[in-house]
């Protein structure tokens, strides 16, 4: 009876042991993906996200990615910078983004982040988040688009020897605030320039950018250049304010991200790119008659996608709404919108040489349209 008894006390006890167990005793739960963050700096409150790649595990260190939103995104609810850019990016494609990415987010009163309590904010949050989750201190790169390009330069220039990499997205650095500053011209670029000095800068601008002129961009492509850095300048034809959605859908950006190390840039050689990426790829030539093979309805599950008439020596697509859109040969099977969309209508023939639908391709998934009988 007693040995009975002593038995189920010691099991009530065990038990009893196991349910207040300190945290670390069991494997500890990491949420994944876009995550609500929180940082105080000098007494206020900021608001923002981290993102963690699905893998994210706590062994190892993690290459991170400091990332700055546009204007168009600050407010105090820390979410909002999430919804265009590199985020973007990444839900469209997480698997080429194996970073921890840090998302701060300028809160309307302040408005830019070149204001020294907002760059300290953002650098808070980095380091934060750098600690919390295994951050890579070697490998931490800077990117931003529009008002977050103009906060790359200032956070590159004033910390030279923290960012592995930068990325100024439709930046620049002759603040539309400050106008005077272009009366600077001939000097201001030089001061970034040797600031930043050999750190690997990879540079995105529209051609036709109506907010942030590119000559902003060549300016300081000319200037890290001159100063002996290491420097690429991507300049996207006929392309406006939002070269983002470009920059950050480019697969070689995070393969050259991840190319580079804090550690390497003393041996970092100079070197220069300039590259003006085409609005779409010089069409082919290509006998129009062949179009006539590819008349007709195209249709997913019994709906209609596409309506392919030609006119003259012209190709054209009507889609299911009813707009109509001219088709222009890559090849002779291949076609590509005028517009410079990544989206490729490929005509694919069966065994007996007729067509038998169109697999459509863009950046983010591929379908097949049956054509329709």
């Amino acid at each position: 009876m007693i040995a009975r008894r002593l038995a189920r006390w010691l099991i009530v006890a065990l038990l009893s042991i196991s349910a207040v167990l300190p945290a670390h005793a069991s494997p500890r739960h990491i949420d994944t993906g876009f995550l609500n963050r929180r940082v105080t700096v000098n007494g206020m409150v900021y608001k923002y996200q981290v993102y963690l790649p699905e893998n994210w595990n706590e062994h190892g260190l993690w290459p991170v990615i400091l990332f700055l939103h546009g204007s168009g995104e600050r407010g105090s609810e820390g979410m909002d910078e999430t919804q265009i850019g590199l985020p973007q990016a990444i839900r469209l494609h997480p698997d080429r983004w194996p970073f921890v990415v840090v998302m701060p987010q300028v809160p309307f009163s302040h408005r830019r982040w070149t204001d020294p309590d907002i760059m300290q904010m953002a650098l808070a949050a980095l380091d934060q988040d750098t600690k919390e989750f295994h951050g890579d201190r070697d490998r931490t790169y800077l990117t931003g688009l529009s008002l977050g390009g103009y906060g790359v330069y200032e956070l590159a220039r004033y910390n030279p020897h923290r960012f592995a990499a930068i990325v100024p997205v439709s930046g620049g650095v002759f603040w539309s605030y400050k106008p005077d500053r272009w009366h600077e011209s001939a000097t201001l670029p030089g001061e970034y320039a040797r600031a930043i000095g050999r750190t690997p800068v990879w540079i995105f601008h529209g051609a036709d950018d109506n907010v942030v002129a590119a000559k902003q961009a060549a300016l300081m492509f000319d200037a890290l250049k001159a100063a002996g850095g290491n420097v690429r300048f991507w300049e996207y034809a006929g392309w406006r304010h939002n070269a983002w959605d470009k920059a950050y859908a480019n697969p070689e950006l995070p393969r050259w991200l991840l190319a580079h190390r804090l550690s390497s840039i003393p041996k970092t050689v100079p070197a220069a790119e300039e590259v003006i990426v085409p609005l779409h790829p010089v069409p082919a030539k290509i006998n129009p008659e062949i179009y006539e093979e590819y008349v007709g309805d195209y249709e997913d599950a019994g709906t209609i996608q596409s309506t392919i008439y030609r006119q003259g020596d012209r190709l054209f697509t009507k889609n299911r709404v009813g707009d109509s859109i001219e088709l222009l040969p890559e090849s002779a099977t291949t076609f590509f919108y005028p517009t410079g969309s990544p989206t490729r209508l490929t005509f694919e023939k069966d065994s007996e040489g007729e067509v038998k639908g169109i697999r459509f391709r863009d950046d983010r998934h591929e379908e097949f349209w049956e054509r329709k009988r």
